[in-house]
């Protein structure tokens, strides 16, 4: 596979996570209102927490994202310029990447939605599935 093709890959991929923590938050914030079940699922709920969390980490520690180190290499890799050369590459590439934006506006808004979920974690918490996976038949004792 080219280097092209695989960096084109990774910006799919870290499109993908962007679309998972923004879209998921909008879900569980809809789904707590109109009753939805499945946005209080404990694994749905602790991956798209750690998502967030991972990427508010990075920011405050000044960690820059392995998917994006690894787009980079792969382009330079390429001969290609950083935001992609080929068509898919460059319209996913500026779907999460502005650099017109000063880092710190980022780091902001990256902290500010990870208190966000945190917060809708702690106010409309998952629940846990119930222990018995198979009900329980009544005993009749006469």
């Amino acid at each position: 596979m080219s280097p092209a093709f695989l960096a084109d890959l990774i910006v799919a991929v870290h499109v993908a996570w962007v679309a998972v923590v923004v879209l998921g938050q909008l879900a569980i914030l809809v789904g707590v209102v109109r009753g939805w079940g499945w946005v209080r699922n404990l694994w749905f709920r602790v991956i798209h927490l750690a998502m967030i969390l991972i990427v508010a980490g990075e920011s405050m520690l000044n960690v820059q994202c392995p998917l994006t180190v690894w787009e980079k290499q792969l382009r330079q890799s390429a001969g290609q310029a950083v935001t992609g050369d080929t068509f898919i590459g460059s319209c996913l590439h500026n779907l999460i990447f502005f650099y017109n934006v000063p880092d710190w506006v980022f780091d902001t808004i990256y902290i500010s939605f990870a208190l966000l979920v945190a917060a809708t974690f702690v106010l409309a918490p998952p629940r846990w599935r119930s222990l018995s996976l198979v009900p329980v038949a009544p005993t009749t004792d006469h």
